[in-house]
C-alpha cells in the first residue's frame, strides 16, 4: 500500500534522511522505532508532504506522492496524527471531530460518523459536549486519532501517541490500535515505547542517524533485546 524508496529529506542544509526504504502492506501495524533525532518523525513528515525538500520514490496504492500537496495526499486516504494534537482551543470534542468530517467532505453522513467513532472511542462518547482542551493529554491524543479516522482512511500515520500519557491511557490507546487494525485499517506507528509498539505490530523497522539499519517481524524485535538496547533505547 505505502512503498518508500531512497527517500532523503533534508532540513535547510542538513541531510536528514538519507536513502531511506520501507513499505507498508495493506492491513499491517509497522512500527518505525529508534532513537530520539534518529529521523522518525521526518520520515512522517516526508510522506505527507510536509517538508519542502525531498527525493526519492513515495507512493500510495499506486500513486506517486512526491510533488502532491499534503490535501492532496489526505484525499487519496493518508491521515496524519502529529505528536503535537492540533487540538482546537475553545471548541468541544463533538466540534473537534466535526473539523474532520468537513475535511473528509462528508458532512452527509455526519450521523453515521459519529455514532461510528462513538463506539470506537468509548471514552469520548461520555465527553462530546465538553470543551476538548480541558480533558487529560491522553484523551486529547483520542481526539485526535477519532478526527483523523472521520474520513474513513485508508491508512493511518501516528507520531508519538503515548508521548507525555499515564501508563493507564497509553495501555487503553493501545487496545485501540488493535481495535482499528481489527477493522481493516493500515497503520505506520512511530513510537518511543517499543515493547507495546511491537505488541501490536506485523513488522518493524529501525532507522538510525537518518537510514533504516534494522527490519525484522515484530514478534522476532521484541524477542530479541540486544536490538533494542542497541537502536531503541532513549
Amino acid at each position: 500500500m505505502l512503498t518508500i524508496k531512497n527517500l532523503n529529506a533534508w532540513y535547510g542544509t542538513s541531510h536528514i534522511l538519507q536513502n531511506v526504504s520501507l513499505d507498508v502492506q495493506r492491513g499491517e501495524v509497522v512500527s518505525l522505532l529508534g532513537r530520539n533525532g534518529a529521523g522518525k518523525t521526518t520520515t512522517i513528515k516526508s510522506v505527507m508532504g510536509l517538508l519542502k525538500k525531498t527525493s526519492g520514490e513515495v507512493s500510495f496504492k499506486g500513486v506517486n506522492l512526491l510533488g502532491l500537496a499534503a490535501h492532496q495526499r489526505f484525499g487519496l486516504g493518508l491521515a496524519y496524527v502529529p505528536e503535537e494534537r492540533r487540538i482546537v482551543p475553545g471548541m468541544t470534542v463533538l466540534e473537534n471531530l466535526r473539523l474532520g468530517i468537513v475535511a473528509s467532505g462528508k458532512m452527509a453522513q455526519e450521523k453515521d460518523i459519529i455514532d461510528r467513532i462513538a463506539e470506537t472511542f468509548p471514552r469520548l462518547k461520555e465527553r462530546l459536549g465538553q470543551t476538548a482542551v480541558t480533558m487529560s493529554g491522553g484523551e486529547q491524543q483520542m481526539l485526535a486519532i477519532a478526527r483523523a479516522t472521520a474520513a474513513d482512511p485508508d491508512m493511518i500515520l501516528l507520531d508519538e501517541p503515548s508521548e507525555g500519557i499515564m501508563p493507564v491511557l497509553v495501555d487503553e490507546m493501545f487496545e485501540l490500535f488493535q481495535q482499528l487494525k481489527r477493522q481493516g485499517k493500515t497503520i505506520l506507528l512511530v513510537e518511543q515505547s517499543v515493547e507495546a509498539a511491537l505488541g501490536i505490530s506485523d513488522r518493524a523497522y529501525v532507522l538510525d542517524q537518518g537510514g533504516i539499519v534494522y527490519t525484522e517481524r515484530a514478534d522476532a524485535m521484541l524477542a530479541d533485546p540486544e536490538i533494542q538496547e542497541r537502536y531503541c533505547a532513549v
